[in-house]
């Protein structure tokens, strides 16, 4: 797997989630090394000192360690479903609701689904905060089936894997809010065969070994 990008990644994670999706979609081939983030390599950590996932790493040494500019890279390549190109509004406009579920949306959501945490956070706060964004997102998709029009893009494969993870902390909860169209835009991006196609189950990386082709590597979807 000489002269392909090397992508650290943990198939749980939301963000990994979310490179792997425009990955996967714009058929960029990689190296995918799976890390546990409790027991992090030396290669993960000589590529990136933060240590966190994704991280991408160029064939010209480059290295991305930021999801949404892996995302971007990716489509930069090939955008064969228009990611990029949205029915509705523009990436900039995309961008700024992606920024808003990376910063407020993602607080209250570490929050809510990790209280022990942040001792000194006040809990009870979180939830509402993170309601009040979902309800945005509901408003959002009255007219359109997707964000930013009736097909997804960018926006939606960036900021589903989140709203998966917060919905996921109850799901009864979250069945039961008043939410019909937001509800059924998860269940479609759910279903959708990309979500598994990047979902491979996978044994931990080992330094000094390959990971897997991907997207077209081994592994078992859970």
């Amino acid at each position: 797997m000489t002269a392909l990008p090397i992508l650290y990644s943990f198939r749980r994670c939301p963000y990994a989630m979310r490179a792997r999706l425009a990955l996967a979609v714009s058929g960029q081939a990689c190296e995918l090394r799976e890390v546990v983030l409790k027991n992090k390599p030396q290669g993960l950590l000589l590529a990136s000192p933060k240590g966190t996932v994704p991280v991408l790493v160029l064939p010209s040494g480059q290295v991305l360690e930021q999801s949404l500019n892996i995302m971007l890279w990716a489509l930069a390549q090939h955008d064969p479903e228009g990611w990029l190109s949205p029915s509705n509004g523009t990436v900039v406009d995309m961008l700024a609701l992606i920024a808003q579920c990376d910063g407020p949306f993602k607080q209250a959501l570490d929050r809510c689904k990790y209280p022990g945490r942040y001792p000194d956070a006040d809990a009870a706060l979180a939830r509402p905060q993170a309601v009040e964004w979902l309800q945005t997102l509901e408003s959002r998709l009255t007219e359109c089936t997707g964000l930013f029009g009736d097909r997804a893009a960018l926006a939606d494969m960036a900021i589903a894997p989140f709203v998966r993870q917060f919905a996921g902390i109850d799901a009864a909860w979250w069945s039961a809010q008043p939410w019909p169209r937001l509800q059924a835009w998860l269940a479609q991006w759910q279903a959708n065969p990309l979500f598994d196609h990047v979902m491979p189950k996978l044994p931990a990386w080992v330094d000094g070994t390959e990971g897997v082709l991907f997207p077209n590597g081994a592994g078992v979807a859970d």
